[in-house]
């Protein structure tokens, strides 16, 4: 049986870098901004912004709260891009100067301080954007974006948005067809929120397994108990996690 994820990777590359052609031309931008995280997302993003704006029109910042992921310097080499248009920026002291004005609260509540590491990125982006009159890329997938699993004015705050039509799983696809190091295609997945952070830790279940029940309840309009009877049985707590986050979907409230 075919898996319903499969994707013709070189259409789908194509259809992403003619929207991102069509839509810097359209809004009469030539520059791009887009933050590096050294994990899939960015890097499928950053790959497919290159191959659509000439390479000295784009402008990446590693902005690591601890350690500098290593894999972004050997993205950035085989990108090409120019060395003036990469910056690394700790952000470790905004956030420490933030969790000394909570009294050290952030330091003890992992969820808040996320939240202020992932607005303090974009914070610094958008920054970048006014500076070089660019359009910020943002990296989400469709599996985040269902599931909730973004910081509402964070990462998931941004002018442009080339693979959130995608789910993780298709993003492997994609990665795999681009070359992408197989370092980061074998990487954990992680919001680098904190030390030892994984996406799959915090959910409880795999993208594999999410996947599979976000397509059939979000795009087959499948009940729960039919996906059940399919063979997923972790699909109760893949959909209870997206009603938990249901309210980033429907925020802000509105007349």
């Amino acid at each position: 049986m075919t898996n319903p994820l499969t994707i013709n990777q070189k259409k789908e590359a194509q259809k992403i870098i003619s929207f991102l052609k069509s839509t810097f031309k359209k809004q009469k931008i030539n520059n791009a901004i887009i933050g590096l995280s050294g994990g899939l997302d960015s890097t499928v993003s950053f790959y497919l912004l290159a191959q659509a704006l000439p390479k000295k029109n784009i402008y990446a910042y590693h902005l690591p709260y601890g350690k500098e992921n290593i894999f972004v310097r050997k993205i950035i080499n085989q990108i090409d891009l120019p060395k003036e248009n990469f910056q690394i920026i700790s952000i470790k002291k905004i956030v420490d100067l933030l969790k000394q004005l909570t009294n050290n609260h952030l330091a003890v509540n992992r969820i808040r301080l996320g939240n202020i590491i992932a607005r303090a990125r974009m914070v610094i982006l958008f920054d970048q954007a006014k500076k070089h009159d660019a359009l910020v890329c943002g990296t989400e997938n469709k599996s985040e974006h269902l599931l909730g699993y973004f910081t509402r004015f964070g990462d998931a705050a941004s002018d442009i948005e080339p693979v959130r039509h995608l789910y993780k799983t298709q993003l492997y696809q994609l990665a795999k067809y681009l070359r992408i190091p197989k370092e980061i295609i074998g990487k954990m997945p992680s919001a680098n929120l904190w030390e030892g952070q994984t996406d799959e830790g915090e959910f409880g279940f795999t993208y594999d397994e999410a996947d599979q029940v976000l397509n059939l309840h979000f795009d087959k309009k499948m009940s729960t108990e039919k996906i059940i009877k399919r063979g997923h049985k972790n699909a109760r707590k893949v959909l209870s996690f997206v009603k938990k986050n249901s309210f980033k979907q429907e925020t802000p409230y509105k007349i």
